[in-house]
């Protein structure tokens, strides 16, 4: 970096070879672009590049820091470089393209950490913004920046930024042609200045107040103002560019009184002079067109319309708008000759002018910091902007309120139908468990009738049969006592037999039937057999699954229909597997297939399978989908169940062996 220390503070060294220096060391630089402290260096180049005056270079280095500075979240150097810009386009009268930095520099600062020199950095910035938009008569966003950075400078105690922000206001208060204002802003201002022992600030403070006289035309208050700086030596040597303003000012503050001899037009003559010495145009044009008016009252008409003319002419070669609107109706007034071309003229420039304003103002955002004061003096305008704002608030809160309410009824109506929805499905599933049942208990009495028929009637005709064939085998013939002797045997074995099958189905007829499971049973047989599909079904026979919540039951119910339907639909699958199961207090459900499969991450999700993710919701479970392509796919679901107990092992067993007795 000793390069760039060379070309930013060699100021002996001709320009060029500094500029040589400076873009010798931004190489240096890039070779060792690992270094941690790359940001901060190329930052010391472009602020060299500024200030040097290396105008594409800059530019180059400039994007290269803003955009590192982004990447890198640094807005300490990111601020700083849009500041650099601004300040860069300021330099070359570019004021709109000036303000728009100075506002990307308060937005970075603005996100540094809240503490004073961060809020130092953004009053700054409000500063200079509030400066932009002065000079190109956005008076109300001028006023607004400086009055927010005037409360920062006054918290940290900053005497001198406080004396130039009351300068600006008081700069813009004469822009609003209030100059009781300006004075007051002005006096305020000196007092700060009075901390700082800076004659030379004190002296453009007290032109600046005379100026404000000069305005009003206090011609008698501007001339005691103007006094004691022209009397001062070591202001006329120090600033001769002031002492010359202050000259012209004071000299027409005494035209304006009446005086016209021509120790005048020395006076101005003097400032003329100085002005083309230290290259000041449009301090020149002032001067020049103040000593064409003395030269009209002195009876010189024809010298005062030909410098008027010049001054013209100037004006429109420097761009100076309001000196040239000042000197054509200068001229208007005393070139009858031309009066109707320079009163077009005049109004031409005029109107362009407010335009240009209008549009100016356009660009700016305003965001205004109302001080009571400001109310107290837009009074009238004040009142318009709050029942703007009363209107546009009472149409959102309106609008707020309009969409709650549908929003609210939407949700209501969704409620409803979700709670219809729900107490249909459980209607359904009673209706369906009422059938099952009703077919159960039928299927139990035609057990019952079997068995007290086999017992009742059978049983009884062959032991009459056993009995008569029994008082047979009296008969002594050795064949018919054989005869009779295997019939006996074949009939016991009957006996036998029917007792058995008797109580068999005695049995069956009061062991537990399980509806829920029926159903199941019957819904997956019912869609295997439509489909193709094997599907296969187990579960956990010594769980009471009629004693689980119907909620848990119809859902479970329903998700296993969706999947088993999802797999006839698009898994292209032969077999399909369920199970249920209890583990730790939780139902374990699982339907598997194998399927294509699908990935799970891409895609969207249908109707079924959103249907099935708010079934698992509603009864507070979990799912976990497995699938990949050509591997079929597993749906886990695992919901509580609180309301269901396992049987135990040594009841269902002593059940069994009742109903073998």
């Amino acid at each position: 970096m000793e390069k760039v220390r060379i070309a930013k503070d060699s100021t002996e060294l001709p320009m060029s070879v500094r500029k040589d220096y400076l873009r010798a060391g931004y190489k240096l630089l890039k070779q060792n672009d690992s270094d941690s402290t790359y940001l901060k260096n190329l930052s010391q180049i472009s602020i060299t590049g500024y200030r040097i005056k290396d105008s594409l270079f800059y530019r180059n280095v400039y994007e290269e820091l803003s955009s590192l500075a982004i990447k890198s979240n640094d807005y300490q150097i990111l601020g700083e470089a849009h500041w650099d810009m601004a300040a860069f386009l300021k330099s070359y009268l570019v004021i709109d393209s000036s303000y728009y930095y100075y506002q990307l520099a308060y937005q970075s600062f603005d996100k540094l950490p809240t503490d004073s020199p961060s809020e130092y950095l953004k009053a700054r910035m409000l500063y200079s913004m509030a400066q932009a938009q002065d000079d190109l008569k956005d008076y109300l966003g001028a006023e607004s920046n400086v009055s927010k950075a005037i409360k920062t400078f006054a918290e940290q105690k900053d005497d001198y930024w406080l004396s130039a922000s009351y300068n600006l206001l008081a700069s813009i208060q004469s822009g609003f042609k209030n100059e009781d204002k300006t004075r007051e802003y002005l006096k305020k201002a000196g007092d700060y200045l009075e901390s700082l022992n800076d004659e030379n600030l004190v002296w453009i403070n007290k032109n600046n107040l005379a100026n404000s006289y000069l305005r009003e035309e206090d011609y008698e208050s501007a001339i005691q103002e103007y006094k004691p700086l022209l009397q001062n030596d070591e202001f006329k040597q120090q600033d001769p560019e002031l002492y010359s303003k202050a000259l012209v000012g004071h000299t027409y503050a005494r035209f304006k009184l009446g005086e016209t001899d021509e120790e005048l037009n020395q006076e101005y003559l003097k400032a003329i002079n100085t002005f083309i010495k230290i290259d000041e145009p449009q301090d020149l044009g002032w001067a020049r067109q103040k000593l064409a008016e003395l030269l009209l009252a002195q009876g010189k008409k024809d010298e005062a319309v030909k410098l008027a003319k010049e001054v013209k002419q100037f004006a429109e070669e420097t761009q100076n708008n309001d000196r040239r609107l000042e000197v054509l109706k200068f001229l208007t007034e005393i070139d009858s000759e031309n009066a109707v071309a320079y009163s077009t003229a005049y109004y031409k420039l005029s109107e362009q002018l407010k335009e240009e304003e209008r549009a100016t103002r356009d660009k700016f955002a305003r965001i205004r910091l109302e001080t009571d004061q400001i109310i107290e003096e837009n009074e009238v305008l004040s009142r318009q902007k709050q029942i703007w704002i009363g209107i546009t608030l009472g149409l959102i809160l309106f609008g707020i309120s309009l969409f709650t309410i549908i929003a609210q009824r939407i949700s209501n109506n969704r409620l409803k139908f979700q709670q219809k929805q729900q107490e249909s499905n459980q209607e359904i599933y009673n209706l369906m468990l009422a059938q099952q049942g009703k077919f159960e208990e039928g299927k139990k009495l035609e057990q019952k009738r079997i068995s007290e028929e086999l017992h009742d009637g059978v049983l009884g005709q062959m032991l009459g049969i056993r009995l008569v064939l029994t008082g047979l085998n009296e008969m002594a013939d050795e064949k018919s006592v054989e005869q009779r002797a295997e019939l006996i045997e074949k009939l016991r074995e009957t006996e036998e037999e029917i007792r058995t099958i008797s109580h068999e189905l005695n049995n069956a007829s009061y062991q537990k039937i399980h509806n829920f499971i029926v159903s199941l049973e019957d819904m997956i047989n019912s869609i295997g057999a439509s489909s193709g599909i094997t599907c296969s079904f187990t579960y956990d026979s010594l769980l009471e699954w009629d004693s689980l919540e119907g909620d848990i039951k119809i859902n479970a119910y329903r998700i296993v229909q969706e999947s088993l339907q999802n797999c006839v639909k698009h898994a292209n699958c032969k077999n399909a597997f369920v199970n249920f199961e209890c583990e730790n207090n939780f139902l374990k459900l699982s339907i598997k297939d194998d399927g294509k499969g699908f990935d799970i991450n891409k895609g969207k999700r249908g109707i079924g399978l959103r249907n099935i993710i708010s079934r698992v919701k509603k009864v507070n479970g979990t799912l976990d989908i497995e699938s990949k392509k050509g591997k079929g796919t597993t749906i886990k679901v695992s919901i509580p169940m609180n309301y269901a107990k396992q049987t135990e092992i040594l009841e269902d067993f002593e059940i069994k062996q009742t109903a073998k007795a």
